[in-house]
Parts: structure tokens; sequence; C-alpha cells
């Protein structure tokens, strides 16, 4: 039986997409159970995709940073979408993939409306450098701070997933933000519980050996909490 060590209550939460109301609700329900569990060292394990398809992005970073959650530690993972913005500001010919993918949105929620621009390498560069000038400083360094896994106990948290085969800590970056099939196929016994999002699922999908908690906010409003204390595993939902 996997579990968390004692005294360490958990709150993993998953890809929440520009849903900024989804996650004030959530953060509510956080709040509440940690209320009713008592005294405890509260951990809450953002596992990534905090931007894009949703309207909010720039509102749910502004969440993170500046509203955190009082009494918990905050960890926050990185998710593909943040690595898509981040390399859209380092070329611009990734744009047109970023925005594929809901990219859209979030310059949309930074003021910034994508149909302003000419087609072509300028356009794009000129879409970048406007972003550029108006992410706020505290975003920046938001994106630029996320961190790839975490490991509480026997659960590890990464975005994506990890390779089949290779050790935990040999494993490469754009397979814990990117990797899909091979991770979510897989039988191997990982070493720890991964606990991912990335890959939607539209319920929490419980493996023997991972946990998907990835359902969907976006698209159909469920914003999922996994809480983890001891060998208990109980779900906040929106």
């Amino acid at each position: 039986m996997h579990s968390i060590p004692s005294g360490i209550r958990v709150y993993a939460v998953g890809d929440i997409h520009g849903r900024a109301d989804l996650l004030d609700d959530l953060h509510g329900q956080m709040l509440a159970d940690a209320a009713q569990a008592g005294p405890s060292n509260r951990v809450a394990v953002y596992v990534g995709d905090y931007v894009d398809r949703g309207r909010e992005s720039r509102r749910v970073l502004d969440i993170l940073v500046r509203a955190p959650l009082k009494g918990f530690a905050a960890v926050h993972l990185m998710g593909n979408h943040e690595d898509m913005l981040m390399g859209f500001l380092v070329d611009p010919s990734d744009g047109p993939m970023w925005m594929y993918n809901g990219g859209d949105a979030t310059l949309r929620s930074y003021g910034i409306d994508p149909s302003g621009f000419p087609q072509g390498p300028l356009g794009l560069a000129a879409m970048r450098d406007t972003l550029d000038a108006v992410l706020p400083d505290h975003h920046r360094a938001f994106l630029t701070g996320l961190t790839l896994t975490h490991t509480i106990g026997d659960f590890l948290f990464v975005h994506a997933g990890v390779r089949p085969g290779v050790a935990l800590d040999c494993q490469a970056r754009d397979d814990m933000i990117w990797i899909r099939d091979d991770f979510l196929e897989s039988n191997a016994d990982f070493g720890k519980m991964v606990v991912h999002g990335h890959s939607i699922a539209g319920f929490v999908d419980r493996r023997a050996n991972r946990i998907c908690i990835d359902t969907g906010a976006f698209a159909n409003g469920t914003l999922t909490c996994l809480v983890l204390a001891g060998s208990e595993q109980t779900i906040l939902q929106t």
C-alpha cells in the first residue's frame, strides 16, 4: 500500500487550463478539508498546465503567485503548456503550435488579440514582442521557476509521466512534460506511485502504477484534487 509520511497531508491539483473560477472553488474545498482534518503539514502540489484553453490564464497565475493557500506549502510543476508559452517567448516560430493548443486564449487573457497581427514570421515576432512586454514580472518568475517532479513518501508527482524502463532520477525533461502512450499503456512498476495530469481521463483514473488527475476542467468544469494522508486517498472536485 502506497503511503504518505505521518503528519503530512498532500493535495494534488490537476490541470487548471485557465479556469480561475474552478481554482477558486477548489481552493475553498481544500481549505475546508484541511480545517476538518486537523493539524498537519499541508502541501499543495499543482501538476501543471495552468494556462491555455480556458479564458482566465492570467488570473490563474495571479492566484497561484499572489493568493497562495494560507497554511499550505506549494509545489508548482511544469506542464507542457507552460513549456510552449515559454518556448514562444524564445522562438516565435513556435507560435502556431502553441496557439493551436489553446495559446490564443492565454494571449487574450493578457489583452492581446492574435487576429490583430499579420500572418507569417513578422506577425509572430510582433505578437511575441507584445506578450514579452506585458507579461508581469511575477508571472515570468513563476514560469521560469517551475519544477519537473516532486516526491513525497511513496508518490512521485509529475505533469505527463515517466519513461518505462528508465530510472526515476534519469528521466528526460521532455518525457516528464510530454510523454503519453508509452507511459499510459505501461504496466511497469515505476518504483513510486506516479500522480500525473496531461492526459484527460474525465475521471480520476487509478491504476496499479499511476493515478491520473486531469479530469478535463477547461471543457467540462471538473477540476480535481487528490488528497493523500497516510494510506488514505480522497477526492475533491468542482
